[in-house]
């Protein structure tokens, strides 16, 4: 589509207000400077000195930034056409902005930064996926209810992923598979017995051997794979989670709770991504999974870009692509398509555009599909305190599956991050699910969101229980 054309009915530049200035924050804050159609002057981090220098590093000059520790002095730097640096959203929400980027990575705090937003009449672009795996259905039905959008954005995996998928549907491809490399390539050295990734470095001996696909039977290959790089983590909690947002806005659903999860090359993706009766990994179609790119050190990159694989039902067709260059099975019976980038915040204006200018979220309107959820990886003692922090946002201990949505229930797992902030009550042994009887009741913004959201999509009775009925 031609992108001048798609925001033809801008009348003025799109003035967005940022929420959390890490790396993606300062992305946007970057390619914001660069757009006729965007203006990004305000940025709020968890403490003044920190959104000023995220000005600072995205090439702002220091006489053009405000640091606003309140409400009049926001409103004052933004009137004499400053950038606006804050640690608080309540001193520039007033400020006549159109959208809201909530790039916190904190699940309570997206929870409540969304929510604050859409009730102040702005638009939502949620880019904190961990508050959307727990109620993203919601925010974005909240949105609707006010004639606003809650929308995930373009640079980012879940919604580069659902416009593949959705437009994969709309040309009537038959989808087996949806998904995305992990972040982190595995760089496999010259002699095929090392790879490094995310900064590790493991000896794999053997791996030569299985290095290729080639003849070989997919599920002992993969199986083989994953037992020789056992140094090397092959499964991130945010890869389930990115994918419980696109499950949430396809219906398509995980092959298995953890997903397979295989170390494979990219030309490989299409006949591992296939049914079991075509000698796949899957046992049925309109699956959800994630791959870890295997490549050598000067080869091309996925990029931690994302793909379908679909049934080659036009062999004449596809015969003729295959011939392009088009990456197809071994059986050449299915095809993967693919798009090996997400670029942050210097592609995620299309989808802040999108929604203010067009009224569209990429995730239409989502609804409970999965729920991501923690499973204990080691035991854990009572007392232990589950915190989802680092890079990846992760609770030690506790590993991700996503499993069919369901309301709360003390007798259930709880969403993963439902988990964060709160201690054991008793000891865990590893391997089993942590449900809400496991953990310490406490209210929150995400919990009482939940529960609208479960009130809204499956008939809960009771939409907002005292902690002790939540545990009934």
């Amino acid at each position: 589509m031609n992108s001048h054309s798609r925001f033809a009915r801008a009348e003025r530049p799109v003035e967005a207000l940022l929420v959390g200035a890490g790396a993606f924050g300062r992305s946007l804050l970057g390619q914001g400077r660069r757009m006729a159609l965007l203006n990004v002057r305000i940025a709020v981090d968890t403490s003044v000195d920190r959104a000023v220098e995220a000005f600072l590093a995205t090439g702002w000059n220091a006489s053009d930034i405000a640091a606003c520790r309140t409400a009049a002095e926001a409103r004052a730097a933004w009137d004499a056409g400053l950038c606006v640096a804050s640690a608080r959203l309540a001193d520039v929400l007033a400020l006549p902005v159109d959208i809201v980027v909530e790039a916190s990575g904190h699940p309570e705090a997206g929870a409540a930064h969304a929510m604050a937003a859409l009730e102040a009449g702005r638009h939502v672009a949620l880019v904190t996926k961990e508050t959307d795996s727990v109620v993203g259905p919601y925010l974005a039905h909240a949105a609707r209810e006010r004639g606003l959008v809650c929308t995930p954005v373009d640079g980012d995996q879940p919604a580069l992923l659902i416009a593949l998928v959705t437009w994969a549907e709309t040309l009537g491809l038959p989808i087996l598979a949806a998904g995305k490399s992990s972040e982190y390539d595995f760089v496999l050295d010259e002699d095929g017995e090392g790879i490094a990734s995310e900064g590790r470095f493991a000896a794999v001996p053997g791996f030569s051997v299985v290095s290729r696909l080639g003849d070989g039977a997919v599920a002992e290959v993969v199986s083989r794979r994953a037992a020789l790089a056992h140094q090397l983590p092959q499964r991130a909690v945010p890869d389930l989670c990115e994918l419980a947002v696109v499950a949430n806005a396809t219906g398509l659903t995980p092959d298995v709770p953890g997903f397979h999860v295989p170390i494979a090359r990219i030309e490989e993706v299409a006949s591992l991504f296939e049914t079991r009766d075509c000698g796949g990994l899957l046992k049925g179609t309109r699956r959800l999974d994630v791959f870890n790119a295997l490549r050598g050190p000067g080869d091309v990159s996925f990029a931690g870009g994302v793909f379908v694989t679909v049934r080659c039902e036009d062999t004449e067709t596809w015969a003729v692509l295959a011939g392009k260059g088009h990456t197809m099975s071994r059986g050449g019976d299915a095809a993967m398509i693919w798009i090996p980038r997400h670029l942050l915040g210097i592609e995620a204006p299309i989808s802040l555009l999108d929604a203010v200018i067009n009224g569209v979220s990429v995730a239409g309107s989502p609804t409970p599909v999965v729920d991501l959820v923690g499973r204990t990886t080691l035991a854990l003692v009572a007392g232990t305190r589950l915190v989802a922090e680092g890079h990846h946002h992760t609770i030690q201990g506790v590993g991700p599956e996503l499993v069919p949505a369901a309301p709360l229930a003390s007798s259930r797992a709880a969403p993963y991050y439902l988990l964060s902030g709160r201690r054991l009550l008793r000891d865990l042994p590893a391997g089993v699910e942590i449900t809400l009887a496991d953990i310490e009741p406490a209210e929150s913004t995400l919990l009482t969101l939940r529960r609208r959201q479960d009130a809204l999509f499956f008939g809960a009775a009771d939409a907002e229980p005292s902690p002790q009925a939540a545990l009934a």
